[in-house]
């Protein structure tokens, strides 16, 4: 991911973009397979630092034997890059209003 000029982040808007990002990919993996057919959905979310901030998503999904042909590792793979899209999308609101 490429570098943004952010500014220093507190530790409630940490917390807030780890909420972001956890959300974004529960949200798309429950709008790719019915929550009935979800055994386990477990999502992390780990910001370290604060200027630079890294971010680490892992995303575990055990689907319903029901879902056999379900490709799930694209799921989860898709679910990371829409958590870190949302990370992306909070850091460069983040650094709008840091200009002004």
């Amino acid at each position: 991911m490429e570098s943004l000029e952010i500014p220093e982040l507190t530790s409630e808007q940490v917390e807030e973009l780890c909420a972001i990002a956890e959300k974004a990919a529960r949200e798309y993996v429950t709008s790719k397979v019915p929550s009935k057919r979800i055994e386990t959905l477990n999502i992390s979310v780990e910001a370290e630092g604060t200027k630079p901030v890294t971010v680490t998503i892992d995303v575990d999904v055990v689907l319903s034997p029901l879902m056999k042909d379900f490709d799930v590792e694209s799921l989860v793979e898709e679910a990371v890059k829409e958590a870190f899209a949302s990370v992306d999308k909070y850091l460069r609101a983040l650094k709008c209003h840091s200009k002004k």
